[in-house]
């Protein structure tokens, strides 16, 4: 699809929206933070919003958050977004956690002061996220709240408590009180303003809805600006601007977000909402944020930074359809559409231990993200940081109108182009694309483009290129310094002002051409030659033209007023960092020092004469780092490193191989050996003693899909939320043939049922399958006439639907026995976590244990006494349906000084019907269902492994079939890089031990 197809006619609209005066709101809540047509003013500036999204609660060490945040920054971001979770912090209600282990997630905002990051803060109450239950909390689930989000006075009771709890927490680290929180979302994706929107139709419930969160809001202290993201274009929910009816619940600021190239791997998922489009086709934003708020800034409160793995997804996810080319185009259309802030979705996605997962996500919410599950950066996280270090510097991006678009700027139809200017300074940006954004041709072209200096072809003396899914911002009047680039065919990497002089980074990809334009320079003398070739510089009136062919590596020009340029190919660029001796999120020309050549350059720290850095490093690498005059020694991770300056004013050096390798790494860790085992499924057996179960008998639900056979055998309404549900149900005699059931448990759910000890069948799982029915014939159990038969079925809870469905039940919806007219169970009983909603692990919270025996008893817990288990591996496993429990100890010394990613590999043989779940001390990582599921490396975060100490590893296999089954676990290491951070920290309140269960059997 072509983007003229696309694009609605602007011709000259910009023009006449440079001729309005804009005004700047701040709806008198403060000078602190205002805004208008154009941008986001904050302390006086205006900002390029470029935010990045993490999951505190999916990262739940707190230890950890410094590194993922060093690199959000290192990155070029300079905002971060934080999803709440109520869920998270409310397992029953009446009860609040803020306090515990990753619960107390204050420490985020003081890390975000001190690295120098604002923070877009979204609390929910509901947060979709691919959460169970889009962040509800289960007990809010059973239908005794209502159907949810809207004004129902049962509802608005459940939520008050977190609401205003979590707005007065964040209330204290708002910008207005010196810290980092500049605006405040009000629930998500919540598109309901209006019954029509075209008519404006109000729809009461949703705007009452939203006017007791936005009060609540303020009440407890939230004076900064209030937004919200609508789930699309179209449904222009809560702007003051498209609200002119006055049906009131709008935001300060309205956004809405945008996955062009789908949130899922199974790009099936999205055809409802992005139509049946090529793969890499961009959208058109600027008509619908002209509608829905053009007095505000054009805010994409969340676009896509890459998409989630379902079941069934592919094992790693789909990082090729989001990838550094992905980066390149759409990062770059956004700005094309007049977007001045802009939310990644996800920046670092983390994994989803325990049951955060809705049903359609697999255990990993590594989101192909820039920064990985692992915390280890790529291409992508690079690419990233190549067009946020131009947003960083380009001051003029704040405040530009859209003067015209289409395909008559190129030389050839084939490029599309975008063109922005600034209606004070007249800077331009020219966005090029291929027309057809899915195309990969090689397209030379020449550009048309208006300067201060008259109008030019460009380049003069060579072509520009697009070579396939790639799109390049061409700058003009680009102000640096008291001097201005005229033009530049080259993209603006940074600019660094050192000596109160700029020194400028320009990139292109190797063997391409570049020319530029600088006023007020006459000559340059060049440096570093092997950087580029065919450098021929041109005087002409008022300033000097620069042309050049791209090579590898870097060539540094030194211009006759003191200007320095270095001009550096894409491999270059992707090594080139910019930190910064501020803690400002505005970052300061003048407070920016470059550094080339390690994995990572996470801070900078000026002192009088040596220039102290901190980063990560793997091979023997050089490092160059740019700096003012009075830096003569260079430190990096403490260390003096021996350097030199060279002739162009930079210091160079060398920095050593990395200590360890992820070979010799993998070479010190300990065997997974010594496993113990145990019966993992006890309760198939008829005098298993459930007397401290949960009794079942509810004869009516609040559920408003009731349940086709009585009692009640849903399990949220018993306090059990999460993990592995167990059901015993009993009836006299010998007469039932069989049993049918039927059991809802979400997509790639699954469950088995026994029989007095004897196995009946499974339902193994299927993508698309929410509730399953099987008939199961009796005819190989031995039946009881003279005492009660009891029916074991054991569900995995794969957590809760998400928006409307939040409120569909878990649990078996039709239990009937087939044979025996008018027979029915006597009754029935549950187990789901050990003591429900009256014992949650207040360090692990809500989501990380299930009805499993294992879990129950915490088997999966430090220091449980398995002394007197038998031995076995995982690896033997099984020979017949049911379950087994596995543990074994192992200790790790990594060495110091280096950050290591560790994870497991769990495998089985082919056509394995099992579904397993591990455990690291205590807390459920992985969840491994090979039948419908491909993920089969298991990241686990420093800080719930001890990586000086002894960690519990435990794993539950639950075979599915009467063949049995097994599983095997290896360590693997995913990364080592030498690095400042150091992932041995002590964290052993996170992993507290076992203590009796007794009181739950």
């Amino acid at each position: 699809m072509k983007i003229s197809s696309l694009i609605s006619s602007l011709l000259w609209a910009g023009v006449v929206q440079a001729q309005v005066q804009w005004p700047i709101h701040n709806d008198n809540l403060t000078s602190v933070v205002e805004w208008d047509h154009y941008s986001y003013i904050i302390n006086g500036q205006r900002l390029y919003i470029w935010s990045g999204e993490m999951h505190y609660w999916r990262a739940p060490v707190p230890e950890m958050w410094i590194d993922i945040l060093q690199k959000v920054k290192a990155a070029g971001f300079n905002t971060v977004s934080f999803y709440g979770n109520w869920g998270y912090h409310s397992a029953k209600d009446g009860s609040l956690d803020f306090e515990n282990g990753a619960h107390n997630f204050e420490k985020l905002f003081e890390l975000t002061k001190q690295i120098g990051l604002y923070v877009l803060f979204r609390p929910g109450p509901y947060v979709n996220a691919e959460a169970t239950a889009g962040g509800f909390p289960g007990w809010v689930t059973t239908g005794a709240y209502g159907t949810l989000r809207n004004n129902d006075t049962r509802y608005t009771d459940a939520w008050t408590p977190y609401f205003t709890k979590m707005s007065e927490i964040v209330a204290k680290h708002q910008v207005t009180n010196g810290g980092s929180v500049f605006i405040y979302q009000i629930e998500n994706e919540y598109g309901s303003q209006w019954k029509n929107v075209a008519a404006k139709t109000p729809n009461p419930a949703a705007i009452q809805y939203m006017e007791l969160l936005e009060k609540c809001a303020r009440d407890a202290g939230i004076n900064v600006p209030l937004t919200h993201n609508n789930p699309n274009m179209n449904t222009k929910s809560w702007s003051k601007d498209y609200d002119t009816v006055g049906a009131g619940g709008d935001v300060d600021i309205s956004g809405f977000d945008h996955y062009p190239s789908c949130w899922s791997c199974n790009t099936a998922e999205c055809t409802g909402t992005n139509g049946n489009v090529p793969e890499f086709t961009v959208y058109e934003y600027f008509t619908a944020f002209k509608q829905l708020s053009p007095t505000q800034p054009s805010f994409l409160a969340e676009f896509q930074g890459g998409s989630y793995n379902p079941w069934g997804g592919p094992q790693g996810g789909c990082v090729n359809t989001t990838g550094p080319d992905w980066v390149n185009v759409f990062y770059r259309h956004n700005v094309g559409q007049k977007v001045t802030a802009m939310n990644v979705y996800m920046l670092f996605g983390g994994t989803s231990w325990g049951g955060l997962p809705m049903p359609q996500v697999a255990t990993s919410y590594d989101y192909s993200a820039p920064i990985s599950e692992t915390r280890a950066i790529g291409d992508k996280y690079h690419e990233t940081k190549l067009f946020a270090q131009f947003l960083r510097v380009a001051r003029d991006l704040t405040k530009v109108d859209l003067i015209n678009n289409g395909t008559g700027y190129a030389s050839t139809p084939d490029i599309f182009t975008n063109e922005l200017r600034n209606p004070d300074t007249n800077a331009g940006f020219y966005v090029t694309v291929h027309t057809s954004s899915p195309s990969t041709n090689l397209t030379p072209f020449k550009l048309k483009v208006s300067t201060s200096s008259g109008n030019f072809t460009i380049p003069q003396y060579n072509q520009l290129v697009l070579n396939g899914r790639e799109s390049k911002i061409i700058v003009t009047d680009f102000t640096v310094g008291k001097e201005k680039l005229v033009y530049s065919t080259a993209e603006v990497l940074t600019v660094s002002t050192q000596d109160k002089t700029p020194l400028v980074f320009l990139w292109l990809p190797e063997g391409e051409d570049g020319e530029f334009i600088l006023t007020g320079v006459k000559s340059a003398a060049v440096f570093k030659k092997d950087g580029c070739s065919a450098l021929n510089t041109t005087q002409r009136s008022g300033g000097l033209v620069v042309s050049y062919t791209q090579a590898t590596g870097s060539c540094v020009l030194k211009f006759d007023n003191g200007y320095r340029f270095a001009l550096v190919d894409r491999s270059t660029a992707y090594y080139t960092w910019v930190p910064s001796t501020s803690t400002d999120p505005y970052t300061p020309e003048n407070s920016t020092v470059i550094v080339q050549g390690p994995y990572l350059a996470r801070t900078a720290v000026n002192t009088e004469s040596a220039l102290e850095l901190t980063g990560d490093y793997s091979n023997a690498t050089d490092i160059e780092v740019f700096a003012p005059s009075s830096v003569s020694h260079l430190k990096f991770n403490g260390q003096s490193i021996k350097v030199s300056k060279t002739t162009y004013g930079s210091l160079v050096g060398k920095l050593g191989a990395c200590s360890e390798t992820i070979a010799s790494i993998q070479a010190k860790l300990p065997a997974l050996s010594g496993w113990k085992v145990n019966d993992g499924l006890p309760e198939r057996l008829a005098n298993y003693d459930d007397s401290k179960w949960t009794v079942a008998n509810h004869s009516g639900t609040p559920n408003p899909s009731p349940p086709a056979t009585y009692p009640v055998l849903y399990a949220d309404e018993y306090g059990y939320h999460t993990g592995n549900l167990l059901w015993r149900g009993r009836f006299p005699g010998s007469n039932p043939t069989g049993v049918h059931l039927e059991v809802i448990g979400g997509t790639s759910s699954g469950w088995s049922a026994f029989l007095n000890d004897a196995y009946l069948g499974s339902y193994l799982g299927n993508t698309s399958v929410t509730k399953s029915s099987l008939d199961l014939s009796f005819s190989n159990a031995t039946l009881s006439s003279t005492t009660e038969n009891v029916l074991l079925v054991i569900q995995d809870h794969m957590g809760k639907d998400e928006t409307s469905g939040a409120v569909n039940p878990r649990g078996i919806y039709n239990a009937t026995l087939l044979g025996s007219p008018g027979l029915n169970f006597t009754s029935w009983k549950v187990a789901g976590n050990a003591g429900g909603e009256e014992n949650i692990d207040p360090i692990r919270g809500p989501y990380n244990e299930g009805g499993l025996h294992g879990e129950r008893l915490g088997w999966h817990l430090p220091v449980f006494d398995d002394e007197v288990w038998n031995s076995s591996t995982p690896e033997e496993g099984l020979t017949e349906a049911g379950a087994k429990w596995y543990r074994t100890v192992v200790p790790l010394d990594i060495p110091r000084g280096v950050d290591v990613s560790l994870g497991l590999v769990l495998g089985s043989p082919a056509g394995s019907k099992v579904r397993a779940q591990l455990y690291v001390n205590g807390y459920m990582f992985g969840k491994y269902v090979p039948y419908i599921g491909n993920q089969v490396v298991f990241p686990v975060f420093p800080g719930i492994l001890d990586y000086h100490g002894e960690n519990t590893i435990s794993l539950s296999i639950w075979a599915q079939d009467a063949a049995g089954g097994s599983v095997s676990v290896n360590w693997t290491v995913l990364n080592v890089v030498q690095s400042s951070f150091d992932p041995g920290f002590e964290a052993s309140y996170l992993r507290p031990g076992w203590t009796d269960r007794s009181a739950y059997y």
